[in-house]
């Protein structure tokens, strides 16, 4: 089974219902990350004012995002939680901000909480990004069905705040893909249409958990849904070379590029132009096969 990992394929038939609009997954697409937080492990503090987010954003459309990931609440291991209201303020702002600018622009509220991610999508947003798959806020998969936006099911243990400390599986991609599964089911039977994969990489894993998440992602294809990769700058790259966040860039790439040769419909990254490079090589990779 494991040669035949090595030619698969995008799944041209994957799609996604964004506002009323198709979001085709004909090639693999790019996720910006915008963090409007003071803590993120990797960009926390520079984009704190709305005019700082707004123009970052832009600059990360032109380069080749095709959605903006806004998330006000940092996920990092051991992160503080901090209050609804909070994170409201830091992120509804601007959504509203740069849906006025960029009208048409694909935005992801990245959020556990059911009433973050309502607000924002009433102010905008077209997808929302939960990193605790609904376990921190029980209202959130409700929420998604009354809301019929798509849904990005994270795999995770725990919370922010310990997720590091239950990285002790039995049987660790059977126990992955088992919680996946529940939570799918429990995600259709609410009526939820879109639903994207992203198998949480540094959520409850340690350095090499993530690697053999990373050389096992075919197998998340078993649901016929988008699958997310988010790699970019995380300690998977930063711990194993002994350098930081800021020069992981080199790293990401890499991985990004194992990602979609793996099957990855979406990159979750940081650095969009180059994360873009890698996507049009890798077209024009697959293409020559042809």
């Amino acid at each position: 089974m494991k040669e035949a990992w090595k030619d698969v394929l995008i799944n041209t038939k994957l799609s996604l219902n964004v506002s009323g609009k198709a979001m085709l997954m004909e090639q693999p697409l790019v996720m910006g990350i915008l963090n409007v937080t003071p803590d993120s492990f990797s960009d926390g503090g520079n984009y704190l004012s709305v005019e700082a987010a707004v123009e970052h954003a832009s600059q990360m459309l032109a380069d080749g995002a095709d959605i903006i990931d806004i998330g006000g609440c940092s996920s990092r291991p051991n992160a503080e939680e901090i209050s609804t209201e909070t994170e409201l303020e830091r992120v509804i702002p601007v959504i509203k901000a740069l849906k006025a600018e960029n009208p048409h622009v694909v935005i992801s509220i990245d959020t556990y909480r059911a009433e973050v991610a309502k607000q924002a999508v009433l102010a905008g947003a077209g997808i929302i990004n939960d990193i605790s798959a609904g376990d921190i806020d029980t209202d959130m998969f409700e929420t998604v069905a009354d809301l019929q936006v798509p849904y990005i099911l994270t795999h995770i243990k725990g919370t922010p705040k310990n997720m590091q400390e239950q990285t002790d599986y039995q049987q660790f991609e059977l126990e992955v893909t088992d919680k996946l599964a529940k939570k799918i089911h429990q995600l259709k039977n609410l009526g939820v249409k879109d639903i994207i994969i992203d198998p949480g990489f540094g959520f409850a894993k340690n350095l090499d958990q993530n690697f053999v998440l990373l050389r096992n992602l075919p197998l998340l294809q078993i649901f016929e849904l988008p699958i997310l990769v988010g790699v970019s700058r995380k300690s998977m790259i930063y711990k194993y070379l002994d350098i930081t966040p800021a020069e992981s860039l080199n790293g990401s790439s890499a991985l990004h590029m194992l990602a979609l040769q793996n099957g990855a419909n979406i990159l979750r990254v940081h650095d969009v132009k180059e994360a873009s490079e890698v996507v049009a090589l890798f077209n024009k990779y697959k293409q020559t096969e042809l």
